[in-house]
């Protein structure tokens, strides 16, 4: 599995830091760039759900090794917040990027 640009997931935040909201962040660093610029917060639960396509018919997100469940709710707030933290880093990275892949040409 090839490893997100995005580190989200060690990015500090205020709330819950258990097993369960990291594994959130980390599924949300393996989001790719066009498929989360889709997202919407006008969207209902429903179509976050239907958008994401990976929660179970409980309502909840299916993660593995997990201590709780992620609700949607949940879900939105860390979504929204990751694409906060993309905006902000994403210069930082493209840049990075481009001078590593410049320096091995």
């Amino acid at each position: 599995m090839q490893q997100p640009v995005w580190n989200f997931e060690q990015e500090p935040y205020e709330g819950e830091k258990d097993e369960s909201a990291v594994n959130l962040r980390a599924y949300l660093d393996r989001i790719d760039e066009e498929k989360i610029h889709e997202y919407s917060p006008a969207w209902t639960d429903e179509q976050v759900v239907e958008w994401d396509g990976n929660f179970r018919d409980d309502g909840a997100l299916m993660l593995i090794c997990s201590e709780r469940d992620i609700d949607v709710t949940e879900y939105r707030q860390e979504l929204e917040a990751c694409l906060k933290y993309r905006d902000r880093v994403r210069g930082q990275l493209v840049g990075a990027k481009r001078a590593c892949g410049s320096a091995s040409s």
